[in-house]
């Protein structure tokens, strides 16, 4: 099984690698590759198009701070999520408007990054 998922891993690294053409990613991932990027993202899933995440903190200054520093993220990414906060929550839907609102290896980028800042799960 372990031997899957790393010949799956290497696989979609492969492929991040190719989609990238000037820092811009315009080609929709497979499923196959959604599925390997997901195993790098606890808590992640694909839902209508786009990986997608809900955290919940312990306050709300928790949670606009996490936005803030996501947002520091995205603009340097010049990638920007679609996103909602009510109190303490904070929901992330992420896709490639230049790939049709499609998964792409910009969006798990980004998704990879976002599951490195936050201190909750």
């Amino acid at each position: 099984m372990e031997q899957a998922i790393e010949r799956a891993a290497r696989a979609f690294d492969k492929a991040e690698a190719r989609r990238f053409r000037g820092g811009m990613a315009t080609t929709p991932l497979t499923h196959e590759e959604i599925t390997a990027a997901l195993r790098e993202l606890p808590g992640w899933t694909c839902e209508r198009d786009a990986l997608a995440h809900t955290f919940q903190f312990g306050s709300f200054r928790e949670a606009m701070s996490f936005m803030v520093r996501v947002g520091f993220e995205a603009e340097a990414a010049d990638h920007h999520p679609e996103w909602t906060n009510v109190y303490n929550r904070v929901a992330i839907r992420l896709n490639t408007h230049d790939a049709g609102n499609k998964v792409t290896a910009k969006d798990v980028a980004l998704a990879k990054k976002i599951a490195g800042l936050s201190w909750v799960r």
